[in-house]
């Protein structure tokens, strides 16, 4: 897998963005959507309205996968 970020698109709330994550990220991002029955697309919004002002969407979905990931 490559360590640099790759870029994928998303759609929010009907606004087409990019966000940039590490594929490791990416994998485990969709494992969670599709674990939970939900589209990316979905979880990426909730997340994106919970992040604040001060924080990069690509943060909050790294933040989001490693607090997923370390949940007992």
């Amino acid at each position: 897998m490559s360590r640099r970020p790759k870029k994928h698109s998303l759609t929010l709330r009907g606004h087409r963005t990019s966000v940039s994550l590490e594929d490791e990220f990416w994998q485990a991002f969709r494992d969670i959507a599709a674990k939970e029955g939900r589209p990316i697309n979905d979880l990426a919004g909730e997340i994106d309205v919970d992040r604040g002002e001060d924080m990069g969407l690509a943060s909050a979905i790294r933040l989001f996968v490693l607090r997923r990931l370390r949940a007992p």
